[in-house]
């Protein structure tokens, strides 16, 4: 409803203001339009991706100046710690990154531009960009993935976030909003709602990539499955900035139903170049409009819009979060534990009442353990089958890096991780 009110205002004023332009034509008329366009340009550019207006004051050439500078601070950091990087760190891991990288990187829509990939020695799973021409990879992720297929979709994700611009997007768009003195820029959750969306759409061109390359488009979706076994969801604990394991896994599953018929095993699309712009996701738009001939202040006006809407979806999507996170606080008040008996020396079983008014389906129920200098870890178990009201239900936590005699040092904590309410 939102973008409908707009595309249709913004279409009208279009529309006036090129009668303007040949009712008047004027060289002051068109001097302000020319003025227009270099305020647009001053604080948008154009997405690659669909060719509409999106917030950034930083010029590709500042993108790539201020994202490598980071990047060179971590190597810097890298070597003074003694931590070995890329090859050194791990030659067989390292080559296979650069394969894989490589692929992604031809059938990206900066593939013009020099990229290095970089490995570096962390356990995480884990891999950023900072909006320049690299791409950091933890030598943790390399070792947790399980083909060339699901690093594919990882390296695909991480480009998408440059080409989308979303690193100074971003900033400008906080900047933005702090500026006008939004109200619900200031409450929680909403940045991580505005992080949020972008991931979607790094997902999704990620995916694209990956199709285009010749590697399977469900490998994302198996990734965020098998994270989900082992993680959980955390629904309502935190503000999300990432979507959800479980709601990932579907989104991602989505997507790779819409790009699957680009898929060739192993080959790059031969028509990867048109396909690029123009697919089952997205159309780019080709604005031929020109400065002094009405483009300035299309341009302003689809930047304001293109801002527009991106607040109000992240509006939309903080609030679905708080009420997912209300929701599922509530929930967890009225699950009570009954027992804990211990198993082995990395195992006990806990068994809980569900004393809501509801029944609940999809159950993982979460354990939080913090030690004494508050670092905290997570373990979740999933609990077959549907949980009626007032009914017991049991689940087995494992805890491999920890022994039953450490954590009776710690503090625990359960918490209701996901569930589907029902009647």
């Amino acid at each position: 409803m939102i973008k409908t009110q707009f595309i249709r205002t913004f279409g009208w004023m279009s529309f006036l203001l090129s009668t303007t332009f040949v009712l008047v034509g004027c060289e002051a008329v068109q001097q302000i339009d020319r003025g227009l366009y270099q305020v647009a340009d001053s604080v948008s550019e154009r997405d690659r991706i669909t060719g509409k207006r999106t917030l950034s004051t930083a010029s590709r050439g500042q993108q790539i100046a201020q994202g490598n500078q980071v990047i060179k601070q971590l190597i810097a950091a890298e070597k003074k710690a003694g931590r070995s990087i890329n090859s050194a760190l791990n030659k067989r891991e390292y080559e296979r990154l650069v394969r894989v990288f490589d692929r992604i990187h031809q059938v990206s829509h900066l593939n013009k531009e020099r990229w290095e990939p970089l490995l570096i020695d962390r356990d995480s799973f884990n891999a950023f960009t900072t909006g320049g021409t690299y791409i950091v990879v933890h030598d943790g992720l390399m070792k947790q993935l399980k083909s060339d297929d699901e690093l594919a979709a990882v390296l695909g994700h991480e480009i998408a976030h440059t080409v989308a611009n979303h690193v100074f997007e971003r900033q400008t768009h906080q900047m933005t909003t702090l500026i006008t003195g939004s109200s619900a820029a200031k409450r929680s959750g909403y940045q991580a709602a505005f992080t949020y969306e972008s991931e979607i759409e790094a997902d999704e061109v990620g995916i694209l990539y990956a199709a285009l390359a010749g590697f399977d488009p469900y490998a994302a979706s198996r990734i965020w499955a098998r994270q989900y076994q082992q993680q959980g969801s955390a629904r309502g604990l935190f503000f999300h900035d990432h979507p959800a394991n479980k709601e990932r896994a579907a989104l991602t599953r989505q997507v790779a139903d819409k790009v699957k018929t680009y898929y060739r095993r192993g080959r790059q699309n031969p028509n990867y170049n048109a396909l690029r712009e123009n697919n089952t996701l997205w159309r780019k738009r080709d604005d031929q409009r020109i400065a002094g001939e009405g483009g300035g202040l299309a341009a302003v006006l689809g930047t304001a819009l293109g801002a527009y809407v991106q607040h109000q979806e992240t509006k939309i999507e903080a609030n679905r979060q708080a009420q997912q996170i209300q929701m599922m606080r509530a929930l967890n008040s009225n699950i009570r534990v009954l027992e804990q008996r211990k198993l082995d020396n990395h195992r006990w079983r806990v068994v809980w009442q569900n004393r809501n008014n509801v029944s609940l389906a999809n159950v993982v129920m979460g354990v939080i353990i913090k030690d004494a200098k508050g670092n905290i870890k997570r373990y979740v178990t999933h609990i077959k089958g549907n949980i009626a009201r007032g009914a017991r239900f049991s689940g087995i936590f494992s805890t491999p890096d920890l022994s039953i005699a450490e954590l009776k040092k710690r503090q625990v904590a359960y918490y209701l991780d996901d569930a589907t309410p029902y009647r």
